[in-house]
């Protein structure tokens, strides 16, 4: 299954499904057209939605200011657009993110 991208005018929206206060901070993988996102940040004064956006920046690519939290501030599904970049390069980096991270995750 693939990451649900929309525009909306301005960017191109997904969705994320935050985990707060994990393990590690890291994109986990895929769930229902969201990426899954975990941080070790407690979900407090907006400090988990910055540590989401930077492990988003740096797993995908882009700068920090293309990214903004649209939707979702405090809840785990959370919508975010990303700003100077098209939907085909967006899905691609997606693809690419998903692929290693299937490729790396053990085999059971």
């Amino acid at each position: 299954m693939a990451i649900t991208l929309q525009s909306d005018g301005a960017g191109i929206v997904f969705g994320v499904k935050a985990q707060a206060g994990g393990r590690a901070n890291a994109v986990r993988g895929e769930h229902d057209g969201c990426l899954k996102v975990s941080v070790t940040q407690a979900p407090e004064k907006g400090k988990a939605n910055q540590a989401i956006a930077a492990v988003l920046c740096e797993a995908i690519g882009l700068r920090r200011s293309q990214l903004v939290l649209v939707a979702g501030e405090t809840d785990p599904r959370k919508k975010f657009r990303a700003t100077e970049i098209s939907a085909a390069e967006l899905a691609a980096r997606f693809d690419r993110l998903l692929t290693t991270l299937r490729s790396e995750s053990p085999k059971s």
